[in-house]
């Protein structure tokens, strides 16, 4: 079975639901063995790969296009452009180098100016989670297109820098269209097996390895061989540790679940500033549920979804990134990773809400 949510088998608990993919030949065993366990269960998709088909409600992706899911070279092309039509607001360069030899690009969005506090926004960290990629790209939109109108975000864009990487796991993403949809982890070889890649959420040093992460390579939660073995998250870490002075906010945007996290997931741990950043946090949800009444579970990782050894969230926050979350954004299991593309727009709006209601209090506080 190819677990959704929770990611693997050793995360499903009693009393909490679990979503799987099961493939066609034995659905009907499976739903045989659940109705004879008397547990209740609810098809969500009944056919997966008819599913991937109709996500992608056009065909014509030669053009960007903020209301549609973008291939990796159109994004690339589209993070040059906006650079170069957006001198003053955006500049790009290479956060680092996949395993694959493809470059991981890097947005700065802000106006330039001295000594000026920073966020670090990513996205793309799973492959499959397409949605996620297109909130980043809406946000470097907002951000161009609102500036000097919108009062609030040009606020934010003149005393905030946003590092945006719009795609990490480039390897995974480009996979992720030309082979298999469901591809969650990088690229890497791993030495003595034919299983390939390792989840980028859980190959950061907190916690590493030790619950919600597999030590086997053919696991969609495999931690790695050694915390950052991946240059993906090596880049990113060196990056995080290279501008620690001024990197106050880290937000990873993920999908699906409807969430809003922060530090622990490696352990049931209360972190120093747990009362703030539930504050924060609860103060976001009330910003982004106000729009189109999207419901949002938020608080700590290990307590709210599950306990998770690795994240990059953890990582930067013990790294003393104090304003530290995870965004699990739409749906909660209609659709699950294949959530279609007319719901980019209002997913992002929203989320835009939750970000500037962030930004804002690292702003006023860090």
């Amino acid at each position: 079975l190819d677990f959704w949510a929770p990611e693997t088998v050793s995360l499903v608990t009693v009393g909490h639901r679990a979503d799987f993919r099961a493939e066609y030949e034995v659905v009907y065993d499976i739903q045989a063995l659940l109705e004879k366990s008397g547990m209740p269960y609810e098809i969500m998709i009944g056919n997966v790969q008819e599913a991937v088909h109709t996500q992608r409600d056009s065909n014509i992706r030669a053009v960007h296009s903020y209301v549609k899911y973008n291939d990796l070279d159109t994004i690339n092309a589209w993070s040059a452009n906006i650079a170069a039509q957006n001198s003053g607001l955006v500049s790009r360069s290479q956060l680092g180098t996949s395993y694959e030899g493809r470059p991981i690009y890097l947005l700065k969005v802000g106006k330039s100016g001295s000594n000026k506090k920073a966020v670090v926004l990513d996205c793309g960290f799973h492959a499959r989670e397409w949605i996620s990629v297109a909130f980043c790209q809406w946000f470097v939109k907002e951000a161009v297109e609102k500036y000097g109108s919108d009062t609030q975000l040009t606020n934010l864009l003149n005393n905030l820098d946003f590092y945006v990487v719009p795609v990490l796991n480039v390897d995974g993403y480009a996979y992720t269209w030309s082979t298999n949809r469901m591809w969650r982890k990088t690229r890497s070889v791993n030495s003595g097996t034919t299983c390939i890649g390792t989840d980028p959420n859980r190959n950061f040093n907190a916690g590493w390895c030790t619950v919600g992460a597999s030590s086997r390579a053919c696991d969609d939660t495999y931690c790695g061989s050694s915390p950052e073995s991946e240059r993906e998250t090596k880049a990113l870490a060196n990056f995080i540790r290279n501008n620690l002075s001024s990197i106050k906010g880290y937000l990873t945007i993920h999908s699906y679940s409807q969430m809003l996290l922060f530090p622990y997931s490696y352990s049931y741990a209360v972190a120093k500033d747990h009362t703030e950043l539930n504050t924060v946090a609860k103060n976001a949800v009330s910003q982004l549920t106000s729009l189109y009444n999207t419901k949002y579970t938020y608080g700590a990782g290990g307590t709210t979804i599950y306990l998770a050894a690795g994240g990059s969230d953890d990582w930067a926050y013990d790294a003393g990134v104090k304003y530290s979350f995870t965004f699990e954004l739409r749906d909660t299991g209609r659709y699950g990773f294949l959530l279609p593309e007319s719901q980019i727009q209002a997913t992002s709006q929203e989320t835009i809400l939750a970000v500037r209601s962030i930004a804002t209090h690292i702003l006023n506080n860090a």
